[in-house]
């Protein structure tokens, strides 16, 4: 300020020196110099005044504006109209059986473990069964016994008819015969049966694949007591088998998603185990009934596998691409109030914050979903404070809106 002044100063003397040397030569011209004099200096002195004005209001304007909370915006995004949906799946093989046994006995020889991929007709273990085959032979033997007492009933029978025709034998004699021939016969039947009842079981002795498929459990061993499948006894499944080639994959999806479920829809799976790698399914079916106690819809995707790439039992992530109903927009979940009179967020409009009603959605971790309150060009702000009020001047400091990299 010093030089400034002293420079002024020096100004200032300068007319006055110009007006004495000027006087000295000419005291006529001493009044109009003088009036050039105090116009320059008016001049000097308005200039001073309006650069001193001019940066008293640009320093206030600076104050003011660094006085204004600093906040940073971004705009909602908008959903893609089909809406991704992950959820856990069971990937189950198109076929399993348990495999038990039909006789009780003891296990003789088992001829395939876990891993096996066996063949429909494939013979799986060899079970003994004394008490069986001793029962076998008594059935053949009161069948040879009944064959015996029909042959002689048929003996009898046309014998007596044949001395009926000369009434050597009474009538009641014949009738006697004949149904003494009816009674060994079915007494023949019955032990027919029989028989064929107990070599159906040895039969089951045994034990073959019920289809082309993989042995996923062996849980007996030679020398194990088989209880009969059909026996009220403790059943003792012998293998499991399972058909690899086609998978079933069951979902349950949450009931806000069910209208969007249609048969033939693709559904693609990630495994943890392929890491990257997705495995492209078919829904094929549905339950078509919300259970009541989970409020999902059941739903079966089937997944080729003719590889074996997939193992069954696996969990899996079944993403389902389902079109949504409403538009709705993502934030950023830092973008959200929580106040007494319900979830607001803050926007920004003409330099001024107004706190917005909004409907949240679902929660995607570090997004949110938001159902209404909302719209595409809104500059919401990030971090609220809880002191922001509505009507509350800021100024934007960053914002990430349609179309700008963040």
């Amino acid at each position: 300020m010093l030089p400034q002044i002293e420079k002024k100063i020096e100004i200032d003397r300068q007319p006055a020196q110009l007006i004495d040397i000027a006087t000295q030569q000419n005291p006529r011209r001493r009044w109009p110099l003088l009036l050039i004099a105090f116009i320059i200096a008016a001049l000097l002195l308005a200039s001073g005044i309006r650069s001193r004005l001019r940066t008293r209001a640009i320093v206030d304007k600076q104050t003011a504006q660094a006085a204004l909370p600093s906040v940073s915006v971004v705009s909602p995004t908008r959903t893609a109209p089909a809406d991704e949906i992950i959820l856990p799946g069971n990937v189950q093989p198109f076929i399993s059986s348990p495999i038990f046994s039909r006789t009780n006995g003891y296990l003789k020889k088992w001829y395939v473990d876990i891993g096996a991929h066996v063949k429909k007709g494939q013979l799986l273990a060899e079970v003994e069964t004394p008490e069986v085959d001793q029962q076998l032979q008594q059935a053949r033997a009161n069948l040879a016994t009944a064959k015996a007492n029909l042959e002689l009933a048929v003996i009898t029978k046309t014998r007596y008819q044949g001395l009926l025709k000369s009434h050597a034998v009474s009538q009641q004699d014949v009738d006697n015969a004949v149904g003494t021939y009816n009674a060994n016969n079915a007494i023949v039947a019955a032990d027919q049966a029989s028989v064929d009842q107990y070599t159906a079981l040895v039969s089951f002795e045994k034990i073959y694949a019920p289809f082309d498929g993989v042995i996923t459990a062996r849980n007996t061993d030679i020398g194990d007591l088989i209880n009969s499948g059909s026996s009220s006894n403790i059943r003792t499944d012998l293998f499991h088998v399972a058909q690899p080639g086609m998978l079933r994959v069951y979902v349950n999806v949450p009931e806000e998603y069910s209208r969007g479920i249609k048969v033939g829809m693709i559904a693609d799976l990630s495994l943890a185990e392929f890491p990257g790698n997705k495995f492209q399914g078919t829904v094929v079916r549905t339950a078509d009934a919300i259970n009541l106690t989970t409020r999902t819809l059941l739903i079966e995707v089937d997944v080729q596998n003719p590889t074996g790439t997939l193992l069954t039992g696996s969990y899996a992530e079944v993403h389902l691409a389902v079109p949504t109903q409403t538009s709705t927009f993502l934030l950023p979940v830092n973008t959200l109030l929580f106040r007494s009179e319900g979830l607001r967020v803050a926007t920004v409009k003409a330099g001024k914050v107004t706190l917005d009603s909004v409907t949240a959605g679902r929660d995607l971790g570090t997004q949110i979903e938001i159902v209404s309150g909302v719209k595409a060009d809104d500059q919401v702000v990030i971090n609220p404070p809880d002191s922001i009020v509505p009507g509350q001047q800021v100024q934007i400091v960053s914002a990430t809106l349609p179309g700008n990299a963040k």
